[in-house]
């Protein structure tokens, strides 16, 4: 019987975790091409073969999403498989209905087919969109087990944009780990918290290789994830974040609201800077969708490093990139921080901005007069680092993850700002870990 030939649509994540799951070793299929999508500059390459197996002497191509149509009737494709995040419900199915139009079939894979199960206690931290709050989420998961005597190992959703196969299995426990796998910013802004706090991370492509070796060292796993994806593990107990400033989106986005319905626990976080109206809504809707998990309320206030910089001051406000872009948010941390502190103004970077700076505006025009931290290899952080040094302002609020002026050169006076999750209520992050038997 001939295998069926398969295109897998994605953006350097999720799509290569599907493959190597599901397909890499099944004779049922012949995974013909990738397609890439999301990120800059990770289309034109390949899956190579040391790790696409011994059915893929060659290794696989990756394409431009752009050209799915051409490729599924130039391949002979008999069936794509959509595996990426963070889009919504009418965007998948308008690629299903391009997909079916052509006459075939159209795949999402669920957890039964591509969840990895460890031998360690797992807890999954997801979301329903990106930029709700995963990471200082993860920050204290890890702060709660830790003082419970356990040593915790986080593991991240894949951002592999570099050699893959050198990312194979990528473990980060100092600074200089950063170093040495070349990490991108989207990388640090994940990978630094954990490591500040003297914990390990590990990423990478081959996440059931990655599970393995984070076992060796760890009493319980961290699935840290990113985008709205769901984890790439089967969860002991699952946090899922809920975004009241996005009221709505927790019905309406793909995977995330896949992500919600598979929550033992759900945190509205936010919640400081939420109206009331938008925080019952999202709270009715997360108790119709799945009226069995318990409701965590979380904030997450702003403090600044030096507050001197950004009073009475035209400031540059520098956010999450992945955040403002494809997560949609109209603001963050860097600009709460600017209002709260009461900055003159918040200065437009757009008159200022250089290459993909300026190409990542013209993708996504609703940023507005926020900069993202885009900074996906050497060459986009440059271009970063030069609209930075040609804005005309007075300070720059850096409201990202990490230290930036640890990896570009700002050349005007910057202050970081820092949030964390702070729990509102008896039901907190521990209760819950305590219930399910982790601690």
């Amino acid at each position: 019987m001939a295998r069926k030939n398969v295109l897998i649509m994605g953006a350097a994540g999720r799509d290569f975790h599907n493959f190597n799951v599901f397909y890499r070793d099944n004779k049922d299929y012949n995974v013909v091409a990738f397609t890439a999508t999301q990120i800059p500059n990770i289309e034109g390459r390949v899956y190579p073969k040391q790790l696409s197996g011994k059915l893929y002497p060659r290794g696989i191509k990756i394409y431009e999403e752009k050209e799915l149509e051409k490729l599924i009737k130039k391949l002979k494709v008999d069936e794509v498989v959509f595996s990426y995040s963070d889009v919504p419900f009418e965007y998948v199915m308008t690629k299903a209905s391009i997909v079916n139009a052509i006459g075939i079939s159209f795949r999402l894979l669920g957890g039964a087919e591509t969840q990895v199960k460890s031998t360690k206690p797992l807890v999954a931290v997801l979301a329903v969109r990106t930029g709700c709050g995963k990471s200082q989420t993860s920050r204290k998961i890890v702060e709660v087990l830790t003082e419970a005597g356990k040593k915790v190992v986080a593991i991240r959703h894949p951002m592999p944009y570099g050699n893959l196969v050198k990312q194979r299995v990528q473990r980060f426990a100092k600074f200089s780990d950063l170093k040495k796998h070349n990490c991108t910013i989207e990388e640090i802004e994940e990978y630094e918290p954990h490591i500040a706090r003297g914990g390990v991370i590990y990423a990478g492509v081959d996440y059931e290789a990655i599970l393995r070796e984070a076992e060796k060292e760890a009493d319980v796993i961290l699935w840290d994830g990113g985008n709205n994806d769901m984890s790439f593990y089967k969860a002991d107990v699952t946090f899922t974040l809920v975004d009241p400033l996005r009221a709505g989106h927790e019905l309406n986005y793909y995977p995330g609201n896949t992500s919600l319905r598979m929550a033992d626990a759900v945190i509205i976080n936010k919640i400081d800077s939420a109206s009331q109206e938008n925080i019952l809504t999202v709270l009715g809707n997360v108790k119709n969708v799945n009226p069995a998990a318990t409701i965590i309320e979380g904030a997450s206030p702003v403090t600044v490093e030096k507050p001197n910089l950004i009073r009475g001051k035209r400031v540059l406000v520098v956010e999450d990139g992945p955040t403002l872009t494809h997560g949609e948010m109209k603001y963050g941390a860097g600009t709460v921080a600017a209002q709260k502190l009461g900055a003159k103004e918040i200065v437009d970077p757009r008159p200022y901005t250089v290459k993909s700076i300026t190409a990542t505006y013209k993708k996504y025009p609703n940023i507005g007069v926020l900069l993202p931290a885009m900074g996906y290899g050497k060459a986009q952080m440059k271009d970063l680092e030069t609209t930075i040094n040609k804005t005309k302002c007075d300070s720059v609020v850096i409201g990202t993850p990490i230290d930036l002026g640890r990896y570009i050169k700002i050349n005007k006076p910057h202050t970081r700002v820092k949030y964390d999750l702070q729990e509102i209520g008896a039901i907190t992050v521990e209760t819950v870990l305590k219930e399910k038997g982790i601690i």
